[in-house]
């Protein structure tokens, strides 16, 4: 049997993203390139154990005034872990979303409370429609996150200064994990992986937008 993909090589393994038999060599290169990979495929998963961080110039890092340390985590572990959870199920829960989707919501969301923390207020929107629901979903899932906080703890404890923190973390972290791959999700992978669950579509509509960890 033929690979479905270049129709030339003799097909070796079944892959759930074109629904076929493939050859490996069309499996290592159009994976997450031209084939939407299920995050649970197994050669997917063996390709993540060898991939490698990228290395990143420091000059090209974006909001690298910005200092956030592995303290300023383990302070606020709620407000991390809570972000982290709403990002991936927001994410994972909408359709065709690839990191590059995500890495421009987060940017919007850093130029945005960015504003914030400096006294004013400049909601940042991106053109891409997919980055745009990131956002707007996020900034949802804060307010009611924050509401929620302020009514268990009786006092308002999440600043914006707390949030530009965590989502410059993000930020950088999203950098440094991106494959480079045009349909890669490695960054939300890792992300998932970190929140032991598994997200679809389904269960993203069906949970609060941010849930304590």
């Amino acid at each position: 049997m033929a690979c479905k993909i270049c129709e030339t090589r003799r097909a070796r393994r079944r892959c759930p993203g074109v629904g076929g038999e493939i050859c490996p060599v069309c499996c290592g290169t159009e994976r997450e390139n031209s084939v939407s990979c299920p995050l649970d495929c197994e050669y997917l998963r063996d390709a993540r154990r060898r991939e490698k961080p990228r290395e990143i110039d420091p000059e090209s890092v974006p909001n690298s005034d910005i200092q956030v340390s592995e303290k300023f985590l383990e302070d606020r572990p709620v407000l991390t872990g809570a972000m982290m959870h709403g990002l991936v199920t927001m994410a994972l829960g909408t359709p065709g979303v690839v990191d590059l989707d995500v890495r421009e919501a987060l940017d919007s969301l850093v130029r945005t409370y960015r504003t914030l923390v400096g006294g004013l207020y400049y909601e940042s929107k991106p053109a891409n429609p997919l980055a745009a629901r990131i956002c707007e979903l996020m900034q949802k899932g804060l307010e009611e996150f924050r509401k929620s906080s302020a009514e268990r703890l009786g006092v308002a404890t999440i600043r914006d200064a707390d949030i530009l923190g965590v989502l410059v973390f993000f930020q950088h972290l999203e950098l440094q994990l991106n494959n480079g791959r045009r349909r890669g999700r490695a960054f939300l992978d890792f992300l998932l992986q970190q929140i032991g669950t598994v997200v679809g579509s389904a269960g993203a509509r069906s949970r609060p937008l941010l849930v304590l960890p």
